[in-house]
């Protein structure tokens, strides 16, 4: 049994929760066996918002050259071409807990795909057709992703945001130690994250 359950409450339209899954994928190949993680939802656009100005969304892109510059960061660029923004946080996510049916290897897959295919190559991941074409890149049978459309995909969907809340989240990314309550917010810096695994799997 791991002696770390890491929950982190992420959203991929969060470019400090790309920089996080970035960090916390090098923790869990280091510290592997003793730390589990395991990705829950937060929305943080919960409802569509159609019909977003393009060039405002470029404009706004540009703030990613922020979390970019950091070290130990994920891939970004400004908006490149004409894809229209994404209209909310909740069909991403739909298509990772998907991707989890089909087991652990299929989620960290699709995972890293969503992240790098908008903030690295200007895709919108709320387009369906978009969706798709991620799920069969990342080497999943078309056939499961009709999955994402399981009424009980988005009620856990739903649910993990709602546990969130509860629980006194309020920005992502944000990890949680499982069993002990305590809580990291924001993208932190590998030594900090390591810190703290080692003061749990070395007491």
């Amino acid at each position: 049994m791991p002696a770390a359950h890491l929950v982190v409450y992420s959203d991929y339209l969060c470019p400090w929760c790309y920089n996080a899954a970035v960090r916390l994928k090098r923790i869990h190949e280091e510290f592997a066996p003793s730390v589990r993680l395991e990705w829950r939802s937060f929305l943080l656009r919960p409802r569509p918002a159609p019909g977003r100005d393009l060039e405002r969304f470029r404009s706004y892109t540009e703030s990613w050259l922020r979390p970019a510059a950091e070290p130990d960061a994920g891939t970004f660029q400004v908006w490149q071409g004409d894809a229209e923004p994404p209209t909310h946080s909740v069909p991403p996510h739909l298509v990772a807990k998907a991707a989890a049916l089909l087991g652990e290897e299929s989620f960290e897959r699709i995972h890293e795909a969503l992240l790098r295919a908008y903030f690295a190559e200007s895709r919108d991941i709320t387009d369906e057709a978009t969706l798709r074409a991620l799920w069969e890149e990342a080497g999943l049978a078309p056939g499961e992703f009709a999955r994402t459309q399981d009424p009980e995909v988005l009620r856990r969907v739903l649910g993990q945001h709602d546990e969130a809340i509860e629980l006194g989240v309020t920005g992502v990314p944000t990890v949680v130690l499982e069993g002990t309550g305590a809580l990291i917010l924001g993208a932190q810096p590998l030594d900090v994250y390591r810190r703290w695994i080692r003061r749990v799997t070395e007491a």
